[in-house]
Parts: structure tokens; C-alpha cells; sequence
């Protein structure tokens, strides 16, 4: 019994895949059960509520509405979600001795962080794929809506004029890139509020730290604009904000919102820089989180 113990940690494989889809999957369990999906009961009455209560306006404008509405409250969602669900993990972990239990078995920090932040995208993936359904299917019935109106109303030329005009501003190409966006963003955020959950001492301070650094992440770009175009720009100016936007992530850049609603192309290099940034930092943050984890008393 003795020689039986540490031959099986001998035999355990350094890296499993099949450990960290084992903790990611557990993760997702354990965050469903806790019924946070109740942020997806608030998208589809802002959703739905906003599409009836547009129904005055004309196509275009009403369109355009719903897509910024929509789009806009994905991503706030998706973000809180990011931040509140993994704020959570290490210390209810903690609470309940199961990390311990976890870290027992052959199963090394750094594995446990990643099946912890892989369960975290599973939830963030299902949690926008549920969004994007609804946000889809009321965009889908207001266009029938709006073509049902038209053919009513209109005939000839003009009928297929607001026929292709309705249908031009109702779906377009970038709402994949821009929700693929969303979702990079919110796994940066994830990863970004692990990091921190591995040396803070509560999920509040966790939380709020993270917030914090939501809110400075949204507003660098605008005051390094600010500084840079100062007249009097000292010479440690620029090492300072350089310092700023290694630290914080350029949240603003990952806002493709606007680009969406106005019709503006989201060309495939753009797309490839946004998403490679988000990967980035989230490689980064994951890094830290394992460094600051395995140097943590338990």
C-alpha cells in the first residue's frame, strides 16, 4: 500500500487534456447550478421589450436601434458575467476544501487554472451563443414585420427599393466578427479577473479590483489621445503611457459596436489584430495567474 501511492503519481501524465477538460466541465456544472444564467433573462426583456417598443420608427432607424441595443448589452452581460463567475471560483473552492482535494491528486496549478479558465469560455461561449440566438430570432421577426408592412403599402419599384433597403440594414457580414469579438473580450476579462482571484484573499476584493481596471482599460485610449496632443509633453510622458497600455488592455479597441451599426466593414485584418491582442493578453494573464498561484500558501 505504501510503494502504491507514489508509483501512481510516478505513472500520472505531466500535461492531460483529459484532466483539464475533466475541472473545465465540473466548472461549468458548478456555475450553472448557481443560476447565473439570470443575466439571460435580462437580455431577452431588454431584447424583446426594445423591439416592440420601436415598432414607430421607420425600418432603418429602428434596425440600427436594435443591433446597438442588443450588441451593446451582450457585451456589458457577457463582461459582468466574465468577471462575477470567476471572481467566484478560487474562493468558493477554497470554502469548500476542494481545491485541496483537487491539488492532492497529481494534478499540478498550473493545470487546475487552465481547466478553471477553459470551464469559465465554456460558460462565456454558451452564455453568447444563447444571446445571439434570441438577438437573431427578434431581429428575424421584425424584418418579416417590416417586409410585411412594405409589400402592404407599397408597390412596383418602390416596394423593391424598401424591400432590399430593409434587408440590407437588417443583417450583415459583421455581426459574426463583432460577436466573435464580444466573446475575446470577455475571455480577456476572465482571465484578467483569474489573475488577480490567485493572490487576492476575497471574491469582493477580486471583484472590485477588476472593475476597476474595466473601467481604466475603457478610458486609456482617450487619455493617452489627451496627452499625446498636449503642447507641453514632458519626456517621461511617453514611457509612462506606454507602462499604461502594457499594464491595462485597450478594452476601447475591442468595441466594434459602432462599426456594426453603421454598415461599417470589419475587414479581416482588423478582425485578425483584435482577436490576436485579446489572445495575447490572455496568454499573459493566464501566465501570471499560474505564477502567482503556485507561489500562494494553501
Amino acid at each position: 500500500m505504501t510503494d502504491a501511492t507514489p508509483r501512481a503519481f510516478s505513472q500520472a501524465p505531466i500535461f492531460s487534456p483529459a484532466r483539464i477538460w475533466a475541472l473545465a466541465w465540473n466548472t461549468l456544472t458548478e456555475l450553472t447550478r448557481l443560476k447565473i444564467f439570470y443575466f439571460l433573462l435580462i437580455f431577452a426583456l431588454l431584447v424583446i421589450g426594445n423591439s416592440f417598443f420601436m415598432a414607430r420608427l421607420t425600418p432603418e432607424e429602428e434596425f440600427q436601434m436594435l443591433k446597438d441595443i442588443s450588441l451593446g448589452a451582450m457585451s456589458i452581460f457577457t463582461s459582468l458575467l466574465a468577471i462575477l463567475a470567476t471572481a467566484m471560483l478560487l474562493p468558493k473552492d477554497l470554502e469548500d476544501r476542494t481545491t485541496f482535494t483537487i491539488l492532492a491528486k497529481p494534478v499540478p496549478r498550473w493545470e487546475y487554472l487552465a481547466g478553471k479558465l477553459l470551464g469559465i469560455f465554456l460558460l462565456l461561449a454558451l452564455s453568447i451563443t444563447m444571446m445571439t440566438a434570441l438577438f437573431l430570432t427578434v431581429l428575424w421577426l421584425r424584418e418579416q414585420g417590416a417586409l410585411a408592412d412594405a409589400r402592404a403599402q407599397l408597390t412596383g419599384e418602390d416596394l423593391t427599393r424598401a424591400v432590399a433597403s430593409i434587408q440590407a440594414v437588417t443583417f450583415n457580414a459583421n455581426l459574426v466578427p463583432g460577436i466573435l469579438i464580444i466573446f475575446v473580450k470577455a475571455a480577456l476579462l476572465a482571465a484578467l479577473t483569474l489573475m488577480i482571484s490567485a493572490f487576492a484573499t476575497s471574491a469582493i476584493f477580486t471583484m472590485m479590483i477588476t472593475i476597476a481596471i474595466y473601467f481604466i482599460s475603457h478610458l486609456q485610449a482617450t487619455a493617452r489621445e489627451y496627452w499625446l496632443e498636449g503642447v507641453d509633453i514632458r519626456w517621461w510622458t511617453k514611457p509612462i503611457l506606454a507602462l499604461v497600455a502594457l499594464i491595462f488592455p485597450d478594452l476601447q479597441a475591442f468595441s466594434l459596436t459602432d462599426d456594426i451599426v453603421a454598415g461599417n466593414p470589419i475587414t479581416a485584418a482588423l478582425f485578425t489584430q483584435t482577436a490576436t491582442l485579446g489572445l495575447l493578453y490572455i496568454g499573459v494573464y493566464y501566465l501570471l495567474a499560474c505564477f502567482f498561484f503556485s507561489n500562494r500558501e494553501l
